[in-house]
């Protein structure tokens, strides 16, 4: 501090001349509103931060001290009252030194914090986001000898100090007084200060007033005894819809004694991205610390908000977010085992629940699923995925089939299952998010279970074969569909199958796709890149259009005596099949569909024009 600052620290009844902080006020004000706090509305947690550790220091000294904090706002002033440890002069002036040193890091702010005075300090400084003036008269407990002394501030980085005597404040304690700065009075209105003290304050351990209006309310709704589990559960819901705007599925109790955590977890009703972060409400020792803690659980736990209390997490300098340390990774893990726990209680002893749980957010199981094989041993008979034979879970699938085939893509499926499921071959759609990462790992859960993929050769080699002869006749009628086709890279095959009604199948592979790609490329490229694509050519199998010989329309196309006729409905079943597959069209596929549409148009009209 500057002489003048020295001189201050005489005791005097009168007022003295000003005096300047040693850091710039409006640049810390700055920093504070812009880069530290989100929101104005932090001048209060930290005003009643400030009061709550008074209280808590003048307790310590003496356990029987009066422990109260009240908030009176009108006319755009608010006065905070607390029965704490109060201040001497002495340590005003040791206040404002520790502001000015620790306004030069981040780090100094969270050291600061971390002592009384410090913390104290801080906190009058966040004021000024929405108070032009601050004036605080306190009254030491430690130093009953001590008069009270006055601090006033201006935003303009001026303040005074002066002592006041005895009967200006007789009891220890402080008071703050705020005036608003000009745009600011709406945060120090009535109605905003008593929802910022409730939304703050809720748990905190002292009896916090505004006006008249009790903020607290203890215990904290987890803690309170209830009739019985149904009481409780209704009780918790109600505090969840207050609280998120929901009604929960459940809720999951989170309580971590050895971390000092107490508290509860809320299950979403509804389905949300396992990609979107979820807000959790932390309380530190009571005071609301943050609405948005993200990292609070594993990635995995998004089906569920949080609200806890704890002693033990460390706040960042803000005290809006958690410190990211050993301490809040162990939590997490912890807490990632308490929800790992209800799932498993609900799978050994409430099943209605866990299917109403699972039809929302079977996604996050199958997520935690994918990195914890006890988990995915436990909610095999639960998991719902879409099979051949409907809507199963991998352990009824495994009972019914020796071998589990899966597709890794929807349209694979989409391609195969009416065929397969009428054939006898049981698969899975392994397309959707983590369904072929859960259906592999399998055998590792349950040994002895015979996991493969689905590919076009094995669907293949499902279908019978058509007689020997019978293919042997049907020999020219085959090659003029196989010439039409053998352009856009598909052979074709005749087989007999089920059901009747399908006339073709067309099938393909990821090996397939991959080089259909390349050729389409080969095609485009100048003669530099042509040659390095063809060189790429593989053995992979081409995709494979595989004609029904059981179906009356593939039956009377391969009588046909028109070889060009017979390329046209070769190209129309080619096209039908893969619409049936709902797979994407490249533009030589939609090509071909109007070539045979316009071709099947002419051929029908020339007909009904001969005979006429």
């Amino acid at each position: 501090m500057d002489s003048q600052t020295s001189q201050a620290s005489q005791p005097s009844p009168s007022p003295q001349s000003p005096h300047t902080f040693q850091v710039d006020l409006r640049g810390l004000v700055d920093l504070l509103s812009h880069h530290l706090y989100s929101s104005p509305k932090v001048y209060l947690r930290e005003l009643l931060q400030n009061a709550v550790d008074a209280v808590t220091a003048r307790r310590a000294d003496e356990p029987g001290a009066p422990a109260r904090v009240r908030l009176y706002a009108e006319g755009g002033a608010l006065r905070v009252e607390d029965t704490g440890v109060g201040l001497t002069e002495a340590d005003v002036h040791s206040l404002l030194a520790t502001i000015g040193r620790s306004s030069k890091r981040a780090e100094g702010l969270e050291e600061a914090r971390s002592d009384f005075l410090g913390q104290f300090g801080i906190g009058l400084l966040a004021c000024f986001v929405v108070a032009e003036r601050i004036r605080v008269v306190s009254r030491s407990a430690r130093t009953p000898g001590a008069p009270p002394v006055e601090w006033t501030a201006s935003d303009d980085g001026s303040y005074t100090v002066r002592t006041l005597p005895d009967a200006e404040r007789p009891e220890p304690g402080t008071t703050v007084h705020l005036v608003a700065r000009a745009g600011a009075a709406e945060w120090l209105a009535p109605g905003r200060v008593a929802e910022l003290a409730r939304d703050f304050g809720s748990l905190l351990p002292y009896d916090v007033r505004v006006g008249d209006e009790a903020v607290t309310d203890l215990p904290a709704p987890w803690d309170r005894p209830y009739p019985g589990p149904a009481a409780r559960r209704v009780a918790l819901a109600r505090h969840c819809n207050d609280l998120f705007g929901f009604t929960p599925l459940d809720t999951i109790d989170l309580s971590v004694p050895l971390a000092g955590i107490r508290g509860v977890a809320y299950v979403l009703p509804s389905a949300v991205s396992p990609a979107q972060r979820a807000g959790h409400r932390v309380h530190l020792k009571g005071m609301l610390l943050t609405e948005r803690a993200e990292q609070l659980l594993p990635d995995w736990a998004f089906f569920v908000r949080c609200v806890l209390d704890t002693d033990s997490l460390r706040p960042t300098a803000s005290r809006e977010a958690l410190y990211e340390d050993e301490t809040l990774a162990g939590v997490r893990e912890a807490l990632g085992e308490r929800i790992r726990a209800w799932l498993t209680g609900l799978a050994a002893g409430d099943p209605e629940r866990l299917a109403a749980f699972l039809a929302v957010h079977h996604l996050g199981v199958k997520s935690l699923a994918r990195h914890d094989r006890e988990m995915l041993r436990t909610m095999l008979p639960w998991l719902p995925f879409e099979t051949t034979d409907g809507r199963l879970s991998l352990e009824e699938f495994a009972q019914r089939h020796a071998v589990v085939h899966f597709t890794r893509t929807v349209e694979e499926y989409r391609q195969v299952a009416p065929i397969a499921s009428a054939q006898g071959i049981g698969v899975i759609n392994g397309g959707y998010t983590y369904d072929s990462e859960l259906v592999q790992a399998l055998p590792s859960v349950r040994p002895g279970t015979v996991v493969a993929e689905l590919d076009a050769e094995t669907v293949t080699a499902h279908l019978d074969a058509v007689d020997p002869a019978e293919e042997l006749a049907l020999s020219g009628f085959l090659a003029a569909a196989r010439a039409r086709l053998d352009p856009l890279g598909c052979d074709v095959v005749l087989r007999s199958f089920h059901p009747l009604s399908v006339p073709a199948l067309h099938l393909d592979d990821r090996d397939a796709r991959h080089e259909q790609a390349r050729a389409a490329a080969e095609a485009q490229a100048d003669d530099l890149w042509a040659g390095i694509l063809g060189s790429l050519r593989g053995s992979a199998p081409r995709a494979r259009l595989v004609l029904n010989h059981l179906n009356p329309l593939v039956r009377r196309i391969s009588a046909l005596p028109d070889p060009e006729l017979i390329g046209t409905a070769a190209e129309s079943l080619y096209g039908q099949a893969l619409l049936m597959a709902q797979r994407p069209l490249r533009p030589a596929d939609s090509a071909l569909l109007n070539r045979a549409f316009i071709g099947l148009l002419e051929w029908a009209t020339h007909s009904e024009d001969g005979q006429a």
